[in-house]
């Protein structure tokens, strides 16, 4: 049997992938992140799977049940919210299943940040004025981050930054950030991105950690600081440029 961590997605249901869902369907156990994973998608479990909300289970607990289940020949849905590859302590629970022998597959799902440039209407990747996207967070009530992973230094680059886990501390983002972006530099926070009660601040350094202390957010929510979420006087992209030499396309039938 196989324990399959599924990407549920940033919040709207239908927004897990179609290979998410099927597996989702089939599984007879199911462990989802109760304060996350949307209770719509427990709808696509079979009538008689076992679900289990893991929002207040710690690391020994999860695994235990991911064993069991596999011991019991059930194939088990992990579902985590976003994408398992970024900021899901899915790489924890596979430390711990390969010692246990447990077979387990990835699905990948939506990251977060997608549903956020989705709300803003922006690609994050602009020519000329933006070419990387720095994914990242700061350590407060987490997790230390690394040497030379702080704000200060990534900041240095200039790249379009987006942080998880901090809309709680932006006013401290916001100082970190000012002296290598600027006063001006656009910034936006997306809270509950794709979900019903989505909400999307804009602004620049100079006022965004206001607007995100009015709205009250605190969690579920990223922030996004860059040129690119402004950037309207750029080149086309070279891809699709009159330039570029293209070999004929065939012709079908």
């Amino acid at each position: 049997m196989t324990v399959y961590f599924i990407g549920a997605g940033p919040g709207a249901a239908d927004l897990i992938t179609l290979r998410g869902a099927r597996i989702l369907a089939r599984c007879g156990v199911c462990l989802y992140a109760g304060s996350l994973v949307p209770r719509e998608l427990l709808a696509e479990c079979p009538q008689e799977a076992r679900l289990v909300d893991t929002s207040g289970l710690n690391l020994d607990q999860i695994t235990d049940e991911l064993t069991r289940a596999h011991e019991a020949g059930h194939d088990v849905a992990r579902l985590h919210s976003g994408d398992p590859s970024v900021f899901s302590a899915v790489a924890e629970q596979m430390r711990r299943l390969d010692a246990a022998g447990v077979p387990y597959e990835i699905v990948p799902g939506v990251p977060a940040f997608a549903a956020a440039a989705a709300a803003l209407g922006r690609e994050l990747t602009v020519p000329t004025v933006g070419q990387t996207v720095i994914l990242t967070r700061i350590a407060r009530q987490a997790t230390p981050m690394p040497p030379g992973e702080d704000l200060a230094t990534l900041g240095r680059s200039g790249a379009l930054l987006v942080l998880h886990l901090a809309a709680r501390y932006t006013d401290e983002v916001v100082a970190e950030l000012l002296p290598h972006y600027g006063a001006d530099c656009p910034a936006a926070v997306v809270a509950m991105a794709s979900r019903p009660d989505e909400l999307v601040l804009r602004g620049t350094l100079a006022d965004i950690a206001h607007k995100v202390q009015e709205a009250g957010v605190i969690r579920t929510a990223v922030i996004i600081v860059g040129r690119t979420l402004a950037a309207e006087q750029f080149p086309d992209s070279y891809l699709y440029s009159t330039d570029r030499h293209r070999k004929p396309c065939g012709k079908e039938g």
